[in-house]
């Protein structure tokens, strides 16, 4: 497995979305990054708060699905608990929500918006315990980036 350089990473999302305007381009740019630099996925993306629900939103990857109620499965947990969430196995995640069933592990990252969370971050890969602590950090560092761009 390749190690991330997620300060580059960050530095290319920065690139990307500093100074446009549009929501949805800007998401789906930034999942394509992902999709592309990240090894080992099946799914990059981004689900979108509507009141109770998370929403899908731009992504590469599997088909998804397309609503997902706050406080479940892994997107609505980190959202209702305004943390990330990194699950080295899904299938021993309780609640989880099999929206692909090849995926095996999932990390996902709260978005804000004023202190509130308007979105996640939701990568999926298909071998268990694909996601580390490393990972953890670059990626909360990305979404850093998002909300100073997209949801300031």
């Amino acid at each position: 497995m390749e190690k991330v350089n997620y300060t580059l990473l960050c530095a290319e999302a920065e690139s990307l979305i500093a100074g446009v305007s549009h929501p949805v381009a800007n998401l789906s740019n930034l999942s394509a990054l992902l999709y592309q630099t990240l090894d080992r996925l099946n799914w990059a993306g981004f689900y979108l708060r509507e009141g109770d629900v998370l929403v899908l939103g731009p992504f590469q990857g599997r088909v998804a699905c397309i609503e997902i109620p706050w406080g479940k499965g892994v997107c609505g947990t980190a959202a209702e608990k305004d943390e990330t969430q990194l699950v080295p196995d899904v299938h021993a995640f309780p609640g989880h929500i099999a929206c692909d069933g090849a995926s095996r592990s999932e990390i996902v990252v709260p978005l804000h918006r004023f202190g509130e969370v308007v979105a996640v971050l939701d990568i999926d890969s298909p071998v268990l315990n694909r996601f580390s602590e490393d990972d953890r950090a670059g990626l909360e560092a990305f979404a850093a980036v998002i909300e100073k761009h997209l949801f300031s």
